[in-house]
Order: C-alpha cells, then sequence, then structure tokens
C-alpha cells in the first residue's frame, strides 16, 4: 500500500512540478493540492501540461492537508512555518521554502527578515549523514535551487581540503521560474529574452545556506537572470590547495544516482538536465591562475525543487530513493 502526500502552494511552477512527479510515482497518491487566489479551478486550468490529472485545487486550509502521510510546502517564503505548525504532529513534512533551511537566526534575519522559525534537517540526501538524518526525520527542509547547485559542486571539495573555505567566487545563471510564477515587470518575455541581467548581488539569500552546508567561510556570489525558463548553471572557483578537484568530485559521487561529473572534457549545460532530477558536474584547474573551477548544472524545478523534496520523500517512507525520478533529462 502506498502513501498519501498534499501539495500546499500546487498554482506554482514548483507546485506543479510536484504534481506530475507525484502522478508518476509507483508509491505516492496525491489527496489534496491546494492554492491561494486560484483555489476553485482544475489542475490543467493553472498547469494545461498536467490535463488528464482530475483535480480541483483548493484552498489552503491546514484541515484540507491534515489526513495526508506527508504534505509538501510549495510556498513562497517566510510562509510555511505558519501552516506548518497547524498540521498534526503525525504528518510528515518536506518544505520547499527556506523557512527551515538557516541554523544561525541572525542570519535568517539579516537575509530574508522577520523571526527565524527554527531549524529541519537539511534535505540534501549527498552530503555526509544527511541520508540518514532525512530518513529519521518528519520535519525536512528542502534545499534552495541555487544552494543546490553550488553545494553539490563545493562541499566535497572543502571536505577533501582540495579548495580554500575563504576563498570562493561563484557566477551562476538561472531561469526565469527560479523567481516564481508572479507576474513581476522583470520577467515578461520582452524583458528577458535577448537579455542577461545579475540581480541580488552582493546580498543573495542562498549565499549563508551554501556557506553553512559546504563549510566555506568567505563565498562571493553573483547570480545572473537567463533567457531560459529553467535550468541553472553555476561557475564555481576557488583557490586551490592541493587533491585533483576531479577525482574529489568523482570519487564523492561514484555510487551517488543523481550527481554525475562527466567524462574529461565535457562541459554542463542546462539543457542535458531538464526534466531530470540530475546534477551534472566538470571540474579542472585555471592553467593561468591555478584556481580550481568548477561548473555545475541542473534543473531548477527538478533537483533543485520538486525533484529532490520527492527524494527527500522517498527517503522519509523508507521507499527506494529514486523511485518516482529519473536521472535522464528530455532534450530538445
Amino acid at each position: 500500500m502506498g502513501y498519501s502526500v498534499a501539495v500546499a502552494g500546487a498554482s506554482g511552477y514548483a507546485g506543479g512540478e510536484l504534481l506530475r512527479l507525484i502522478s508518476g510515482h509507483p508509491e505516492l497518491e496525491l489527496v489534496a493540492a491546494t492554492a491561494h487566489s486560484q483555489a476553485g479551478l482544475p489542475v490543467a486550468a493553472v498547469h494545461p501540461q498536467l490535463t488528464g490529472l482530475d483535480l480541483v485545487l483548493g484552498s489552503t486550509d491546514p484541515a484540507a492537508l491534515a489526513d495526508a502521510d506527508l504534505v509538501f510546502l510549495a510556498l513562497p517564503h517566510g510562509q510555511s512555518a505558519a501552516l506548518a505548525a497547524q498540521l498534526p504532529a503525525g504528518v510528515k513534512i518536506v518544505d520547499l521554502g527556506a523557512d527551515f533551511r538557516l541554523q544561525d537566526a541572525a542570519l535568517w534575519t539579516k537575509y530574508y527578515g522577520g523571526e527565524h522559525a527554527g531549524t529541519w534537517t537539511y534535505g540534501l540526501p549527498e552530503l555526509p549523514g544527511q541520508r540518514a538524518a532525512i530518513a529519521a526525520s518528519d520535519r525536512v527542509a528542502n534545499t534552495g535551487c541555487y544552494a543546490a547547485t553550488i553545494t553539490l559542486a563545493l562541499a566535497p571539495l572543502i571536505a577533501a581540503g582540495a579548495a580554500d573555505p575563504a576563498d570562493v567566487v561563484v557566477v551562476a545563471s538561472s531561469g526565469s521560474s527560479g523567481a516564481g510564477r508572479s507576474a513581476k515587470t522583470h520577467l515578461l518575455a520582452s524583458e528577458v529574452m535577448g537579455d542577461l541581467s545579475p540581480y541580488k548581488v552582493g546580498a543573495h539569500q542562498h549565499v549563508p545556506e551554501i556557506k553553512q552546508a559546504t563549510g566555506a567561510t568567505s563565498l562571493s556570489m553573483t547570480p545572473v537572470l537567463a533567457p531560459m525558463p529553467r535550468g541553472i548553471l553555476a561557475t564555481v572557483t576557488a583557490k586551490a590547495l592541493g587533491p585533483d578537484p576531479r577525482a574529489v568530485l568523482a570519487a564523492a559521487y561514484a555510487d551517488e544516482p543523481f550527481v554525475h561529473v562527466l567524462p574529461e572534457g565535457v562541459w554542463p549545460h542546462t539543457a542535458a538536465t531538464a526534466g531530470s532530477n540530475s546534477c551534472h558536474l566538470q571540474a579542472t584547474v585555471d592553467i593561468d591562475s591555478g584556481r580550481i573551477i568548477v561548473v555545475s548544472a541542473l534543473d531548477n524545478l527538478g533537483k533543485g525543487a520538486a525533484g529532490q523534496a520527492v527524494q527527500d520523500a522517498n527517503l522519509m517512507f523508507g521507499l527506494p530513493e529514486t523511485a518516482g525520478l529519473s536521472a535522464l533529462g528530455v532534450a530538445p
């Protein structure tokens, strides 16, 4: 017998991807999907790609979610804590927002504002010890999309002493779906197409999360909005301290189903990860500066959000970690 799950915030991009993945999952049964302004609409009216999924979006009422074995919270940052507090203790929760990721309350206030709600188990299984911690938890904080992309590239290098944790620089480009589905002028097609634009320069909210997850002590990050709907490509550089970075990454992820260090000379690109739960990595050492360069790509709605959340749910239910998820992308 499978497990019942519900999605709060099902009208957003990550929420829609959750509905798609759950509908094809062999052990998960969707029993409720809620939204705010679009409550009362059929799912297919909001997500045309889900035509055939016979479900009407409900209002985000704790009572509508309370009977599920697990609830996915796909809500804007800062909105998960209040809803989570109203759900029964026996209901498992995976929060795709940032509310419970940070350990330091002062950093939450600095980057997000308001009161810190607390800290849950961090939902990135590929980090040492996290797979077992997630499996033993009823409350899991899903990783941020930039954080997943960069942490997978950087954490093993710092842990192995290959990269200097005090000298990390990141430039990362993300598709427009990473900004959510709310109407914003700077996300209109006429504004995005044919353009690359930096944003939140020197103050991106994922920086403290990345430092917490990787052990980096100084990290400069420049995010860039790219003219594509989904995907992240991050270039992570750091001062080299010794071991070959590609060999370190290959050893760290040798048995991982969703993290792939590409063959020598092959570099990640976003289209290759679209629709998958995979992260593609490649590393080298710059022949001029001697710095480590790691390029990391993933689907921000897959391994960066909904796919990662389903991976965590699989662990929490004791299911095969890969159930309902594909390591293979969709092309063209």
